[in-house]
């Protein structure tokens, strides 16, 4: 049996047939979509049932306000650097850690945010929010 030309049998036939390929592939693939639905096996169970809602507590947050001037305000009343620290530490100490919410005016240098930054985070503060506005013009 020769799979090459019949003029020339040391000709070495260099195609791939195809066709018993797509076959087995065929099988396997209706072999594949008859099984799957099979295989899902499923335990009912008659699980109990409770009343209860999720405890999902979210600590108040602390809005720190810096303007141009580099007057701090928190939670809209001015305080000073020692009254700030004091107020961080007291903050810091309650469970669950409420988040610091920083708004700072476009003109504040940065040099007064980063101030606060390190006051926040040397007090024992973990989580700073920069609160910024949309931009008006998109």
């Amino acid at each position: 049996m020769s799979f090459g030309n019949p003029d020339n049998d040391d000709d070495v036939m260099s195609e791939i047939n195809m066709t018993p390929l797509v076959d087995v592939m065929l099988v396997l693939l209706i072999i594949f979509i008859i099984t799957i639905p099979v295989i899902n096996h499923a335990v009912k169970l008659d699980l109990p049932r409770a009343a209860s809602q999720p405890n999902d507590v979210k600590p108040p947050h602390i809005d720190v306000s810096i303007d141009a001037n580099g007057v701090v305000t928190w939670n809209g009343n001015p305080v000073d650097p020692q009254a700030l620290k004091e107020n961080i530490a007291v903050v810091s100490a309650q469970s669950p850690q409420p988040e610091l919410h920083l708004r700072a005016d476009r003109k504040t240098p940065y040099e007064n945010v980063a101030q606060l930054m390190s006051a926040a985070q040397t007090g024992g503060l973990n989580k700073i929010g920069f609160v910024t506005e949309p931009d008006a013009s998109r």
